[in-house]
């Protein structure tokens, strides 16, 4: 005789459908491609995140597996399902690399450009590299940006070929690229970033710059935001940013 499937509280069905939809958000995938992942039908997925049906341990368990998260307050989190098939290794068009062969790229890194408001300044803010087993491919995530609004993620692509790093931002068409050198032996990486100047009103004028990304390790006290010449950090992010043109890691033809 087939035992019944537990049904959970309504209180415990609350949290679970609170961290799976923050874990929707924060991966960038739908609730059909997770449904498909961990193997429960779109319309049970949605009826237990809308709350008109409870969670059931087994379909708790099945996201679970496919997040590789705990759901449930005192379970261990058990070991994510890749969802594209490809294991630890990134798709053909991020470059097949293996998360493995990449490991060296994933931490926390100080994040450096020139302001694209003030000559002087130099902004700051911290970007995330991390492993999306979901996806099976490393993605990058800045955080502690003055202008928090614009605060991007996506897809990190290493192709054999061109010896360089690309953090690929894709919102509904809309790409922002940073290219970027392999590593030095200190762990620093230096590119440019070409993107859209935000004017007035709905005016986006496209813009590059270089930009560095410096290993947390490496500064004893970061500093974030918009950094001026009086801050203890200011020369030291300056000469990161020298170094882009004087190696050169990255060359800007005079206009």
């Amino acid at each position: 005789m087939q035992t019944p499937d537990k049904q959970l509280s309504d209180e415990q069905s609350r949290e679970i459908a609170a961290t799976v939809r923050e874990e929707l958000a924060r991966r960038r995938i739908s609730r059909q491609a997770l449904a498909e992942q961990a193997k429960l039908s779109i319309s049970t997925l949605e009826k237990a995140l809308g709350g008109s049906r409870p969670f059931t341990l087994a379909t708790t368990v099945r996201l679970e597996q496919a997040l590789g998260v705990s759901l449930r307050k005192g379970a261990e989190a058990p070991v994510a399902v890749p969802g594209n098939g490809h294991g630890d290794i990134a798709p053909d068009h991020l470059g097949a690399y293996s998360r493995r062969s990449m490991l060296w790229m994933e931490g926390a890194y100080v994040t450096l450009r020139p302001s694209f408001g003030d000559k002087d300044a130099i902004f700051t803010y911290r970007t995330e590299i991390a492993w999306d087993a979901i996806n099976s491919h490393f993605e990058f995530r800045e955080a502690d940006r003055e202008d928090a609004a614009y605060t991007q993620y996506g897809e990190v692509s290493v192709p054999n070929q061109s010896g360089h790093i690309y953090l690929i931002t894709n919102r509904h068409g809309q790409v922002r690229l940073i290219t970027i050198s392999r590593p030095t032996i200190a762990g620093e990486m230096y590119g440019i970033i070409t993107t859209l100047l935000a004017g007035r009103g709905s005016l986006l004028t496209p813009i590059a710059a270089p930009i560095a990304y410096v290993p947390m390790a490496r500064i004893a006290s970061p500093t974030f935001g918009r950094v001026l010449a009086g801050d203890a950090n200011y020369q030291l992010y300056k000469s990161h940013l020298q170094k882009i043109t004087d190696e050169p890691f990255a060359v800007f033809l005079p206009g």
